[in-house]
């Protein structure tokens, strides 16, 4: 699909350009001089507006995007006026003529329906209206009509249509893409939720069975595991925001590890260096805790020797590093690469794909999970954290990348 995305965008770049400068040779001369032919100043001019009409249009089709992008896309087409419109209404009209928004939509009933272009004259009582001809382009995604992309002009032309219709496609190609990061984002937040249910099979039945072996014995005990399993669990379900601070994970990783030691007793030590200039760094929720909980499982499960499990954590310039390392029984690197590519399902849940996932999406697909590990080995885990990064808020959501 990206691939076809892309030759796509090759395409109708090249086309935008000539009807650029098709469009504005007899409307607006301009002082070429050093910057090449015409067509390559077209083709220049072009890129760059394109360029900035991007960012609105891949968060998909509003009120809001439309009207950060229409000035945008009237340009790319040198017309008098140019409106955007979903299936029910304008989302925004750009230049003269706003008077003739309710035959737009009149008009659209049939481009809507069938997805395909149309040109029409326009009816006015106003002598002095600029707008004459209207030209309509559907705006679709994956076959589905979203709205379409609407340019005025004085007079029938030929060449606006044709531009209209590749400025409305290049329109539709943001728009798919916005749909796809959309669709991403929605499978990591149902990652995430399925992340969270995870806990509650497995790990309360095992803490609820400690707690309660220590009711009888020793009911302080059974007291302070109590309320670490339910500052855990807090946390855990957490609904405010999708991002939390290094200092807030590091503290839920401490309740969890507080209710696996009362479980494995000295078979498990853990070793914390953490600098403290990195505490206030943000990070995607529930990030670190999958991590370590694997750590415990392949260190402690299914084995009766000790486990040893070090979690550092690293000021290194515009990045926290935190390393989570276990001498446990490690794992075949094809098999890691395997659950990593979700080409086979790990036992125990998505703990380590989800986290991967999550990673890439915020910060990028150099930002993954690095993991050094062979069987009878042990595993040590490598997170880079960029300690600024836009889009990432504590109290505020991702925007897609």
């Amino acid at each position: 699909m990206s691939g076809f995305l892309a030759g796509l965008l090759v395409a109708v770049l090249p086309l935008l350009a000539a009807g650029f400068w098709l469009g504005r040779r007899t409307a607006r001369p301009a002082n070429l001089a050093g910057l090449g032919t015409p067509v390559e100043h077209a083709t220049f001019e072009t890129l760059h507006t394109a360029s900035l009409a991007t960012p609105p249009l891949r968060a998909g089709l509003t009120e809001e995007t439309a009207r950060k992008s229409a000035r945008k896309l009237r340009s790319l087409l040198g017309t008098d006026a140019l409106c955007l419109t979903d299936r029910e209404q304008v989302l925004v009209w750009d230049g003269v003529g706003a008077h003739h928004r309710t035959e737009i939509m009149e008009r659209l009933t049939g481009p809507l329906d069938t997805g395909r272009g149309e040109a029409f004259p326009l009816t006015c009582d106003t002598p002095d209206c600029a707008v004459r001809w209207a030209v309509v382009a559907p705006l679709t995604v994956d076959d589905r009509v979203h709205g379409a992309l609407v340019a005025c002009a004085p007079r029938e032309s030929a060449v606006l249509v044709r531009a209209a219709g590749e400025v409305a496609r290049w329109v539709s190609v943001q728009l798919e893409l916005a749909d796809l990061d959309q669709s991403r984002t929605r499978l990591i937040e149902a990652e995430l939720r399925a992340l969270r249910a995870q806990i509650s099979p497995h790990f309360i039945f095992n803490s609820l069975a400690v707690i309660a072996s220590f009711v009888r014995t020793d009911p302080e005990r059974a007291r302070e595991l109590l309320l670490e399993f339910a500052d855990f669990t807090r946390y855990s379900f957490r609904r405010h925001g999708d991002f939390t601070t290094l200092a807030d994970e590091l503290h839920a990783i401490d309740h969890y590890l507080a209710l696996v030691r009362a479980r494995f007793g000295d078979r498990l030590s853990v070793t914390l260096q953490i600098a403290p200039e990195v505490l206030p760094v943000a990070l995607p929720f529930l990030c670190l805790q999958p991590l370590v909980e694997n750590a415990v499982k392949h260190g402690l499960e299914g084995k009766a020797d000790k486990c040893h499990i070090q979690i550092t954590a690293q000021d290194a310039g515009a990045e926290a590093l935190v390393v989570i390392e276990d001498d446990g029984a490690g794992m075949d690197p094809g098999l890691l690469r395997r659950i990593l590519a979700r080409e086979v399902s790990p036992t125990g849940g998505i703990g380590l794909s989800n986290v991967d996932d999550r990673l890439r999406q915020v910060y990028g697909d150099d930002h993954g999970l690095v993991i050094e590990t062979a069987a009878g080995a042990g595993m040590k885990i490598t997170v880079r954290l960029p300690k600024y990064q836009p889009g990432v808020h504590l109290a505020g959501r991702l925007t897609p990348r």
